[in-house]
């Protein structure tokens, strides 16, 4: 009997495996939602009846126990770096011409892909089995979100066939499509709960929860688009590779396409801008790549970005608002940016209620002013900026805004416009302001990961003088964090927990986290090796 069920259990995840690839691999379902359920709860009312004949891989398995705190830490293999932009199609065509000039040649094969608004990832296989998914991180290391990563569907916890090397590591995009954004907001709404942004915020934070629960009832989706680390993997072309993930069972995007020509690139960059609102899912560019490996191999890479690959970003969309108020905000080394607090509009699925202004030279020489109605303009599809003021539509109410004149609510600072530089400043290095920011900065992901310790716990913490500087960061206790709003038992050992494994760091991290001036996260890692200094 026990036999018979073990075959059965072996029939019915591999009818659901199969599904999963027709699905979501090849685009072709041949059940039906209802016939797939149905597969579904025979495989689990098996398995509840025969507990020891359950696999690990199993499809009933994919959503595991909550992880009682933080995500660990690991290293990619190789890095996961960043790509260089290109605004617009006269850097589109610069860019083949660099790669021709380096490669001395007068043409190049290329690969085009849609620029997906999501989260990169890194999937890695051992011996065909997912063991760990990793977060992009800074580039270098990632958090482990696997628990999160096995709830999604489409990535397959056990490769297809046995064209496969032993490791294999694969990056992909995580995104959620337009229309689940819609229903998770209109749920969350229902709930009084606060909505997501957009979609990409959506699921950067369904990733990171600790309970898989929850992520699994966040539809997520995946395209693999990079290879990663391999134990010996024979491929020569990226086109190839594209082809032999979808033969091993992993997604990639349909709407890759060959490149034979600089007016080809345009065009098909040019297409997808059209065709953009129609797509299921947020795009903000085109990603383009060499196709040769070998050609790749040769042309190598900067310190944050390869040389063999751009991301052309598509003209950024705009919308009319009215700004409501002007205030300022204070960085970490007392720079003074003035902020424009907007009629709430959508721009690109994200929800705007502030824009940047820059400086008050900005300011000026738009002469924006509260009440003023403007267009705003999502830059890169990241940053929202004012972009012109509709002085035919300026109301008798509007009210100019000078930095000098603003009452600083702290009267021990002071505010100072420095010689040959646009900004203003805080001179005081005390200032409430610039201490809250300059702990922001240390506990941050890419510095110290201080787990749950966000701007609004920052915050919080400050004003009951439980912190003043780093160190105080190291001396909370318990005790005195289940005393305040906001934290219940859990939360509380929680963040103590996270304050304890940062103590476990790298002296890169350790270096940004301070916020010197200039020295960044690539500067940071430049003195680590320089000095032979991780701790």
């Amino acid at each position: 009997m026990e036999q018979k069920n073990k075959q059965k259990i072996k029939q019915l995840t591999s009818q659901i495996n199969e599904h999963n690839y027709a699905y979501y691999v090849l685009d072709q379902p041949y059940l039906s939602d209802a016939e797939y359920d149905n597969l579904f709860r025979e495989l689990e009312s098996l398995e509840k009846a025969n507990p020891a004949l359950i696999e690990p891989s199993s499809p009933t398995q994919r959503v595991g126990h909550p992880i009682k705190s933080g995500f660990q830490n690991y290293d990619h293999e190789i890095p996961m770096l960043s790509l260089s932009n290109a605004i617009n199609e006269q850097e589109i065509s610069e860019f083949n011409k660099r790669i021709n000039k380096w490669l001395d040649q007068s043409k190049t094969f290329y690969v085009a892909e849609p620029k997906i608004d999501g989260l990169g990832v890194s999937l890695i296989y051992k011996n065909g089995k997912l063991i760990r998914a990793l977060t992009r991180g800074d580039g270098y290391s990632g958090e482990d979100i696997t628990h999160n990563i096995k709830t999604i569907n489409a990535v397959p916890m056990i490769l297809r066939g046995e064209n496969y090397p032993s490791f294999l590591e694969i990056r992909g995009e995580i995104f959620m499509l337009k229309s689940d954004f819609e229903i998770l907001n209109k749920a969350r709404a229902h709930v009084g709960e606060k909505l997501f942004a957009n979609a990409r915020n959506a699921a950067a934070g369904s990733v990171r929860q600790l309970d898989p629960n929850i992520t699994s009832r966040r539809k997520l989706s995946i395209f693999c688009y990079e290879l990663g680390a391999s134990d010996g993997l024979d491929v020569n072309t990226h086109w190839d590779m594209l082809s032999y993930l979808k033969s091993i069972g992993l997604p990639v995007n349909p709407l890759a396409k060959k490149i034979d020509s600089i007016d080809n690139m345009i065009l098909y960059h040019q297409d997808l801008e059209e065709k953009r609102d129609n797509i299921p899912y947020e795009i903000d560019g085109s990603v383009i790549k060499v196709d040769s490996y070998t050609l790749r191999s040769k042309l190598g890479e900067r310190a944050r970005s390869p040389r063999w690959a751009i991301a052309a970003k598509f003209k950024s969309k705009n919308a009319e608002t009215q700004i409501l108020d002007i205030i300022l905000q204070v960085g970490r080394t007392g720079v003074i940016t003035p902020v424009a607090k907007i009629k709430e509009v959508e721009i690109s699925g994200a929800i705007i209620s502030s824009a940047t202004l820059h400086n008050q030279d900005e300011i000026d020489k738009k002469d924006i002013r509260i009440n003023d109605y403007v267009i705003v303009e999502r830059s890169g599809d990241v940053i929202p900026k004012i972009i012109k003021v509709l002085k035919e539509k300026r109301p008798k109410n509007t009210q100019k805004f000078a930095i000098s004149d603003f009452n600083w609510p702290d009267p021990n600072c002071k505010i100072e416009r420095i010689d040959g530089e646009a900004a203003y400043r805080c001179i005081n290095p005390n200032c409430k302001s610039r201490v809250m920011g300059m702990l922001e900065h240390f506990c941050s992901k890419n510095a110290m990961n201080i787990e749950g310790m966000g701007p609004q716990i920052v915050k919080q913490l400050l004003e009951v003088n439980l912190l003043e500087s780093f160190d105080d960061i190291y001396r909370l206790k318990y005790d005195d964090l289940i005393k305040l709003d906001r934290f219940k038992d859990k939360s509380a050992m929680n963040l103590i927990t996270s304050i304890n494994e940062s103590k476990t760091t790298t002296f890169p991290r350790f270096l940004f986290g301070l916020g010197i001036p200039n020295v960044g996260q690539h500067i940071s890692k430049i003195l680590d090796i320089h000095c032979h200094s991780s701790i």
